[in-house]
């Protein structure tokens, strides 16, 4: 998911969110961890083990000053020369939220020094009988992560470069075929200019626009398909991502339907009746294709606003 489509995420599951992360520190705190490390490491293996999208745990002093080394599951983390001991966090607002309330607190998303991608932090406060600060347990959340292990979609995302490498395969066969569309048009653009015909000159043309139109309806198919499957972060969870998809694809194919009922009616005009009813066929077949299409991105649109209000409601 793209960074706009994880903060709409993240606004939609806001509260699991927070609570699912309150409950994670609420089970995971142990006042030793302000003096034995060692706990630290133990609590985020167990914690990895069932929460993978929780990457850091640290410990601040009453002060914000990290009292602990990062404690990590991961290794781009654990091999970064910033171990994090003795950085000054009190600048950060999972401090400076914490530091003004007694319960479990949650920030909002934000960007992490860490991993530089969009997390959310928990701290929690812990104090002495003595009503003392002694410091802070924080624990970072991948924001992305967490939300395709809510939405169950993490077994999908592994099989996600398999996927793009199958739709890159089938983009370059399909730019292929263009190829040899464009070879055709220009072979045939070549054999008119050196012997041309009166014959040649009144059918010739209507042959290498066939090609150019295949090769253009071909060609933005495999770029829709590149776009769509290989270049861009889809939301497969939204209904904009496959509308917008579907819409492409039909109005490719609706360019393409045109533009060869027109060379038909052409042809039916030069002298060739018998392609009148073809041509009146596909020009219909392209009319209902624009209206169903046009009745889809309407329904599409309504039912997916229809949703975010429900959604919202509740």
């Amino acid at each position: 998911m793209n960074y706009i489509s994880v903060i709409e995420r993240y606004h939609e599951y806001k509260a699991p969110i927070h609570e699912l992360m309150a409950s994670i520190v609420a089970g995971a705190f142990d006042e030793a961890f302000f003096d034995d490390e060692n706990l630290l490491k133990t609590s985020m293996k167990w914690l990895g083990q069932n929460y993978p999208f929780v990457e850091l745990m640290f410990t601040l002093d009453k002060d914000g000053v990290q009292v602990s080394n990062n404690i990590t599951n991961k290794k781009q983390y654990s091999n970064h020369k910033s171990k994090g001991k003795g950085v000054d966090r009190s600048y950060r607002p999972y401090f400076l939220i914490a530091n003004e309330s007694n319960d479990i607190v949650v920030t909002d998303p934000y960007l992490s020094t860490s991993s530089h991608k969009l997390c959310i932090s928990t701290a929690v406060k812990y104090t002495n009988k003595l009503n003392e600060v002694v410091g802070f347990l924080v624990i970072d959340i991948d924001l992305e992560h967490a939300i395709e292990f809510l939405m169950g979609d993490r077994k999908r995302k592994k099989f996600h470069p398999f996927f793009i490498c199958i739709y890159s395969f089938i983009v370059i066969g399909l730019f292929f075929v263009v190829g040899i569309l464009l070879y055709s048009a220009g072979s045939e653009i070549f054999q008119l200019l050196i012997a041309p015909t009166p014959e040649n000159i009144h059918l010739k043309p209507f042959g290498i626009i066939i090609f150019l139109t295949l090769a253009l309806a071909i060609f933005d198919l495999g770029k829709t398909t590149m776009e769509e499957e290989v270049l861009m972060k889809k939301d497969i969870f939204r209904h904009s991502s496959t509308r917008r998809t579907i819409t492409r694809f039909i109005a490719t194919i609706l360019i393409a339907v045109s533009i060869e009922a027109l060379l038909l009616m052409f042809k039916s005009v030069l002298g060739a009746p018998e392609y009148l009813g073809n041509a009146v066929a596909m020009m219909a077949a392209s009319v209902g294709l624009l209206i169903g299409l046009g009745i889809y991105v309407y329904l599409g649109a309504k039912a997916e606003t229809l949703l975010k209000q429900s959604h919202f409601n509740k």
